[in-house]
């Protein structure tokens, strides 16, 4: 089936800033950032970096790096040959400051599209790429999400350990993934609300939910996985190999 272009420029922020303290000693982790760490051969980061360079609707890639990791993300973005389409910019101790310095360093409309897609999760599919940019397109702002499969329960913390207090359906529960997705505009507003309140979310849909807008969710899968221990690694090579597609 054929895709439908869009008029808008569609950009993509990845925050990879991340330190990667939930890899264990013993592995590869203890002498390179997890986004650095390979999977079948290749940077994770590269990985995911290709999955969105070969979407004909993105015109724009910025990653958030700590400093002392830009010289080694350039030089990888060199080799990969991805030089003229990424831009390098520095990150911040948090998620949200990294994504705030991309946000600034962007050239973007009101109405342009920008994605935002963690790092460290190098097997998301065209596909759910695409479901988010036409989620985006008509509701303004989606992410991407998995049912639950586990029940649900809500808890009050005691000096004895947890203690339920409710059972959540799980039709009413969604685990978030990326890529998450909004006009720029929005996720600027939502942005600068939240530094200007003080505020720190968990991911970007939090600051433009705590905006009063609606986030509309779009269908992930399970291989879409966020590496950041060592069993994960293990369980994205599975996920590769049984895709046909390691190179």
């Amino acid at each position: 089936m054929g895709y439908t272009p869009f008029s808008m420029r569609v950009s993509v922020i990845l925050p990879a800033a991340g330190v990667g303290t939930r890899m264990t000693p013993g592995h590869t982790a203890h002498t390179a950032p997890k986004q650095f760490l390979e999977l079948a051969g290749t940077p994770i980061l590269i990985r995911t970096l290709r999955a969105f360079a070969e979407i004909p609707e993105v015109t724009a890639l910025i990653v958030a790096v700590r400093a002392t990791e830009m010289e080694r993300l350039s030089a990888h973005i060199s080799e990969y040959g991805f030089a003229e389409r990424v831009r390098v910019v520095e990150g911040g101790d948090s998620r949200q400051e990294s994504v705030c310095h991309a946000l600034k360093a962007l050239d973007c409309d009101e109405d342009d599209i920008v994605l935002v897609h963690d790092a460290v999760r190098p097997l998301i599919e065209p596909a759910v790429i695409r479901r988010v940019i036409e989620a985006v397109e008509k509701h303004n702002a989606a992410i991407v999400g998995l049912p639950a499969m586990d029940t649900i329960k809500q808890v009050e913390r005691t000096a004895d350990g947890a203690i339920v207090t409710a059972t959540i359906p799980r039709e009413y529960i969604v685990q978030a993934q990326t890529p998450q997705g909004f006009r720029c505009g929005l996720l600027r507003r939502a942005f600068a609300e939240a530094e200007a309140d003080g505020f720190v979310g968990t991911d970007e849909a939090s600051l433009v939910e705590r905006a009063g807008n609606p986030v509309f969710v779009v269908a992930g899968s399970a291989s879409n996985l966020k590496i950041t221990q060592p069993g994960d690694l293990e369980l994205a090579e599975f996920y590769l190999a049984h895709r046909g597609n390691s190179h």
